[in-house]
């Protein structure tokens, strides 16, 4: 039993990628526009994820951009945060490009005839607009954007068993330069 759970584990750990993905966030880009702090930012991938996007292999990346109030002495305070979920898929065959985006709310479908103007699309989020000012102390804030792609979902005692097993393609984190922002009051 114990010579089985130790092959698997052998086995497994064959079969991680040896280096980590390159993905860098491009960005954040933060700044207070007509009362609400706007927010820009994107993605470039390495060229083993857009091979595979070209090559018919679906991703699903998904972007947090969240608002932190920055203390010194203090861990710094989540404000607010959206989700958005980007989905490509890619057809060699039908030379298709498709990609969707859902904030939560919204769900949008698009589909290209261009590989990368389906990359530009999905990839920068351009004037995303996180919170009012009028809501916020007067303070120093700062974006961080997380973004990361699932290889695999594990059911959660699945995934605590085999926590060798990579869950992530690829995870990467940036914080913007800190803006004042709020309202005295």
């Amino acid at each position: 039993m114990t010579r089985t759970i130790l092959s698997l584990a052998l086995f497994f750990l064959l079969l991680r990628p040896t280096g980590v993905s390159g993905a860098d966030i491009v960005g954040p880009d933060a700044r207070v526009a007509n009362s609400e702090i706007v927010v820009s930012t994107g993605l470039s991938l390495d060229d083993r994820s857009l091979t595979d996007l070209k090559n018919g292999i679906s991703k699903e990346i998904t972007f947090f951009i969240d608002l932190f109030r920055a203390w010194k002495t203090w861990p710094d305070e989540f404000i607010a945060g959206k989700k958005i979920v980007k989905t490509l898929r890619s057809d060699p065959i039908k030379k298709e490009h498709v990609a969707t985006s859902l904030d939560g709310s919204t769900l949008i479908e698009k589909r290209f005839k261009s590989f990368d103007s389906m990359i530009n699309w999905a990839l920068n989020i351009t004037d995303l607009k996180l919170t009012n000012v009028r809501e916020l102390q007067q303070s120093d804030y700062f974006v961080r954007v997380t973004v990361e792609s699932r290889l695999r979902k594990l059911p959660p005692v699945i995934g605590y068993l085999l926590f060798f097993v990579p869950e992530y393609d690829f995870k990467a984190q940036k914080d913007s330069p800190v803006l004042a922002a709020g309202s005295e009051k």
